[in-house]
């Protein structure tokens, strides 16, 4: 006798499709070509596709699981404003549906699940043209610890059945594994992945002590931990505090399912409760591997340690 799926593997079920249909409102968005550009603070942009696929993953989300807490970066979305009914998603991936749950998350409740998203992430990206950088994240944490997350690309390009597709969704479940892609080697040379519009003195300092054969800068953390995933990067590495919950929640997920680890500069896990502050003041150091971080973290100068932690 068949078992209904647990509450987490719904929650991850649903945010696979609730994803896919906030990147094809991102493409949507652009393709009318209004962006509705509004400057939040210094390099800090929000978009109509920011703003649009918040309330389509929130009301999806909230209508199926009205007690959890849903964190959206776009705080001053009105999610009460009227929007297309066909934005209010209650379907779940079947694939995802299948998984079996961990035997420590069989029985989490609604109030004890936080759910960070970021319905938008690389937004100067995405206004500025480099549209591979962006990703849809929602990452799902229960006891401050992220446990689940997804990473979807809605510029990917791929070939189904001989039509072309665009789009496509990752996810990362705790002790159970990933899908979405296939996980790659890490490159045979050092390469980091680090920011491409948010750097300073600090961050370039982090960046020389490594070593590395290559540096990658782009845009978005989403995109950053998924060349990690994709073998196109050893290290991503951000000696500020430009990162938020949002940003890192659902990538870390999917990373740690994968083998990876994603830290603070110093090697600290961030903390994902609904109280915990929103910045993610000490950095992001994250590597597809225990022993790449290890060595990433091993490189980082404790002054530079200590300078960051004054910021």
């Amino acid at each position: 006798m068949s078992t209904s799926p647990s509450l987490i593997v719904k929650l991850l079920a649903s945010s696979v499709s609730v994803a896919n249909r906030a990147g094809k409102i991102v493409r949507d968005v652009m393709s009318k070509g209004e962006l509705g550009i509004v400057e939040k603070g210094k390099d800090d942009y929000q978009t109509e596709a920011d703003r649009s696929a918040q309330k389509c993953i929130i009301a999806s989300l909230s209508a199926q699981y009205p007690k959890i807490n849903i964190i959206g970066e776009e705080d001053n979305t009105d999610n009460d404003v009227d929007f297309p009914s066909d934005w209010i998603v209650t379907d779940a991936d079947r694939e995802v549906l299948l998984l079996n749950c961990p035997d420590n998350l069989k029985s989490v409740q609604e109030e004890e699940i936080v759910v960070w998203v970021d319905p938008l992430d690389g937004t100067a990206e995405y206004t500025q043209g480099f549209l591979e950088h962006v990703t849809v994240l929602i990452g799902i944490s229960v006891n401050e610890k992220p446990i689940a997350g997804v990473i979807h690309q809605p510029y990917y390009k791929s070939i189904v059945d001989g039509e072309k597709k665009m789009g496509r969704t990752i996810w990362g479940f705790q002790d159970v594994g990933v899908g979405g892609f296939t996980l790659a080697p890490p490159p045979d040379s050092l390469i980091i992945t680090t920011t491409r519009s948010h750097s300073n003195p600090l961050v370039e300092k982090a960046l020389q002590v490594m070593d590395a054969s290559q540096i990658l800068r782009v845009g978005g953390a989403g995109y950053k931990v998924l060349q990690l995933l994709e073998g196109k990067a050893s290290v991503y590495v951000f000696a500020s505090p430009g990162c938020k919950k949002w940003d890192t929640c659902g990538p870390e997920a999917v990373l740690s399912a994968a083998g990876g680890k994603l830290t603070d500069i110093v090697g600290n896990f961030y903390k994902y409760s609904a109280t915990e502050s929103k910045p993610n003041k000490m950095g992001v150091l994250a590597a597809v591997s225990e022993d790449l971080h290890k060595y990433a973290l091993s490189k980082i100068p404790q002054e530079l340690k200590e300078a960051l932690a004054k910021k």
